[in-house]
């Protein structure tokens, strides 16, 4: 496997070539450590500050570098401690680690942060469960007023007003693209289309989209476009597809296959096409963590005896979140996703 890796603002999403998982995983682990250097830290900080106009920014930057190293390496002892820890608490280490790096992000956009205690909470909850008949699948969490999830989506993804909102597992997994095979060979269909390339820069929106949203090309491109709420740089018509440039990235409702690496889109209408996907990982992983600590009788029945389809929805996201959450961060940190080409041939 070949990687381009360079830390710079403008360098493209980083190129895969071959399926090698394993060196997939410590690539993304590689390139957030080359921020563990406080110089390193300091200017990464000093620009991002700058950008956003923030007085004396340098002295700021100097202010969080050590806070923004601390984050991002206690959030990777996490995600390697969960590597090898039995399924049992994974979801635990998995959630924590990726709580760190996230607050690392927040450091990288926000000089202030933690400006109080009421951006410290997780800022979800779960409902009540019922023991008989509980399906996880069904399952949900509700989005706080406060907390580290309402500010990280206001921050981050500049996504506001999700206050009170609840949102199903089974809704959230399947805007997790990986997941989509596990979704086909369970239920039998998919949530997800892939856009078949036309070069290394541009995509296809096939005719199957198109009939079933319902709609031409013209009401396609705008919905995209207002779904996406950036500017996307459509070529040309191949036919009756639509080709696009993929400078518009892993941007809602686009999603970035990190091992097929390629984009794709919702097989329908979904009503949370515009959630970004490390939400989506963080309320996945919140109540997976909630139910291996407090739901502990239902958990250790899950994991011995697999009665039902939740095992293999479970087991499937914990093993993809592992590489998807510090594939997302790093992303973030370097701000690549201007553009996901896919690999030569």
């Amino acid at each position: 496997m070949k990687i381009l890796s360079r830390i710079t603002s403008d360098v493209p999403f980083f190129k895969l070539f071959g399926d090698d998982i394993l060196e997939f995983k410590q690539s993304s682990w590689k390139r957030i450590q080359l921020f563990h250097s406080a110089d390193k830290a300091r200017t990464y900080l000093t620009d991002s500050y700058t950008q956003l106009e923030i007085e004396n920014p340098s002295a700021k930057a100097y202010d969080n570098c050590y806070s923004f190293i601390y984050y991002l390496e206690q959030g990777e002892i996490f995600y390697k401690q969960a590597a090898q820890t039995p399924l049992s608490i994974k979801p635990i280490l998995l959630y924590y680690g990726l709580v760190h790096l996230v607050k690392a992000c927040l450091l990288s956009v926000d000089p202030y942060y933690p400006h109080s205690t009421t951006v410290l909470a997780h800022g979800v909850s779960t409902r009540k469960r019922k023991r008989r008949d509980y399906q996880f699948l069904e399952d949900e969490v509700k989005i706080q007023k406060n907390g580290l999830c309402t500010y990280f989506l206001e921050r981050m993804f500049h996504v506001k007003h999700l206050e009170g909102e609840k949102f199903k597992m089974g809704d959230l997994l399947q805007l997790v693209v990986e997941m989509d095979e596990c979704f086909l060979f369970l239920n039998g269909m998919p949530n997800m289309i892939e856009l078949p390339r036309v070069d290394a820069h541009s995509c296809l929106i096939p005719k199957q989209l198109l009939e079933s949203y319902y709609m031409d090309k013209k009401r396609m491109k705008e919905y995209l476009a207002h779904k996406c709420g950036k500017e996307i740089q459509w070529v040309k018509d191949e036919g009756e597809n639509i080709t696009l440039r993929q400078s518009i990235g892993n941007t809602p409702p686009f999603r970035y296959h990190m091992e097929k690496q390629s984009l794709w889109l919702p097989a329908n209408i979904h009503a949370f096409t515009y959630l970004p996907d490390l939400l989506i990982h963080y309320l996945v992983l919140y109540n997976l963590s909630m139910i291996s600590r407090y739901e502990t009788e239902w958990w250790m029945e899950l994991i011995k005896t697999t009665p039902n389809s939740d095992y293999p929805f479970i087991r499937n996201f914990l093993d993809i979140t592992e590489l998807k959450g510090p594939f997302l961060i790093e992303n973030f940190l370097n701000k690549t996703s201007k553009e996901v080409p896919y690999p030569k041939e």
